[in-house]
């Protein structure tokens, strides 16, 4: 498996690979709101394309697609990181992981701060994530405060406080 930037021949693998991780059968509509999000995000001012990374298998096929946008902690750029998605088929194989490690280290080559994301604390707490309450970094809704976590990179610096905005495209979800 091969980690590497998103390159624009791999938009419709990346789309497919989306919806299927957050396909729900309970859900009206073809598209999950994931990948919408994804081609959403792509188009908007807040798109980092370095830290849009796919997980490549041996045969050319994308297996995991994670990106990171532009958010803010009140007027300090930081990063959101969401969706992270892997095909169904090829989940729980450690490819997930690769593409957190992956995406952390650029971010942190790159002189990012902190990223940011909404999730389970079991899983994205084995890659440095902590409540982000620790940092007095608020969600942009109270109700996600034990999901939303940050992970500081090496410019982060502790006067980073205040409320976390996610990329306008995140508002339609």
């Amino acid at each position: 498996m091969l980690i590497r930037r998103e390159q624009p021949g791999d938009i419709d693998a990346i789309r497919a690979v989306v919806a299927a991780a957050f396909a729900d059968p309970g859900r009206t509509g073809n598209i999950p709101p994931e990948a919408r999000l994804v081609d959403q995000l792509r188009g908007d001012v807040a798109w980092q394309p370095r830290l849009s990374l796919v997980a490549v298998e041996s045969g050319g096929a994308i297996a995991g697609h994670v990106v990171c946008t532009r958010g803010r902690v009140g007027a300090t750029p930081a990063l959101a990181a969401a969706p992270l998605s892997v095909r169904p088929d090829r989940q729980r194989k450690g490819i997930g992981s690769a593409l957190v490690h992956a995406v952390l280290a650029a971010a942190d080559a790159l002189d990012e701060p902190m990223v940011a994301l909404l999730g389970d604390p079991d899983y994205y707490g084995r890659f440095g994530f902590r409540p982000a309450g620790e940092y007095r970094i608020m969600p942009p809704t109270a109700e996600w405060t034990a999901h939303f976590q940050v992970r500081t990179l090496t410019a982060f610096t502790a006067t980073m406080t205040g409320e976390f905005t996610y990329p306008r495209p995140f508002d339609s979800m």
